[in-house]
């Protein structure tokens, strides 16, 4: 069972992740305004064919960025949620208590160590 002090800390740490992750969220998506103005052709310049292709590359690996980042905002969300339900330290598959430990390490945990490994082990 969580603790006060445990369950407050946890809060504290996910809303300043929240916090980070917004603005992460916010400055990709400038920045891809930024670079989709240029890959439309807006600019005046003509680029060369592999100047093309690393714009391309960028482009794509700013994408994957901005899922992964969006994705990790949602799983803090999710787990802000589950703390103002109440329901913040449950297994979301068995109902049993997630370690204390195991939330330190990872507060958007939403399986007990047994259930993440068995469905690792799938």
């Amino acid at each position: 069972m969580l603790d006060d002090k445990t369950r407050a800390d946890l809060a504290a740490r996910l809303e300043a992740d929240f916090e980070r992750l917004q603005a992460d969220m916010d400055e990709l998506t400038r920045n891809h305004r930024e670079t989709l103005s240029e890959a439309t052709g807006e600019n005046a310049y003509r680029d060369h064919m592999a100047d093309q292709g690393t714009a391309t590359f960028e482009r794509e690996l700013d994408m994957t960025f901005e899922e992964n980042e969006r994705e990790a905002l949602d799983d803090v969300r999710a787990a802000l949620d589950r703390l103002k339900a109440g329901t913040y330290g449950t297994c979301s598959r068995c109902s049993a208590e997630i370690p204390p430990a195991r939330l330190k390490a990872m507060p958007t945990a939403t399986l007990c160590i047994t259930c993440k490994e068995a469905e690792e082990t799938r």
